[in-house]
């Protein structure tokens, strides 16, 4: 996790979005005493969506869990699928 005031930030923003982007860092810039804000990649962005997203509602958090719990236990199966 990186952390920057607003003016150094504003100093170098290319590098800063440039760690943010390539490393997958999340940057949190000091805006005062209790106020601040996050900058992370899109991608790291889309999966934590996608994860809140999974866990919305507790059958698809119940589904899930079950999955991993089959994964642990080698209860799971592997089926090949095959292009048309």
């Amino acid at each position: 996790m990186l952390i920057a005031s607003v003016s150094d930030f504003r100093k170098d923003i290319k590098s800063y979005l440039d760690k943010v982007s390539r490393n997958f860092e999340t940057l949190i810039i000091n805006r005062g005493k209790d106020s601040g804000i996050v900058v992370m990649s899109l991608t790291e962005y889309n999966s934590l969506m996608a994860t809140n997203h999974e866990l919305s509602s507790r059958a698809n958090e119940i589904r899930l869990d079950s999955a991993i719990e089959k994964l642990k236990t080698h209860k799971s199966f592997e089926k090949i699928l095959t292009e048309d």
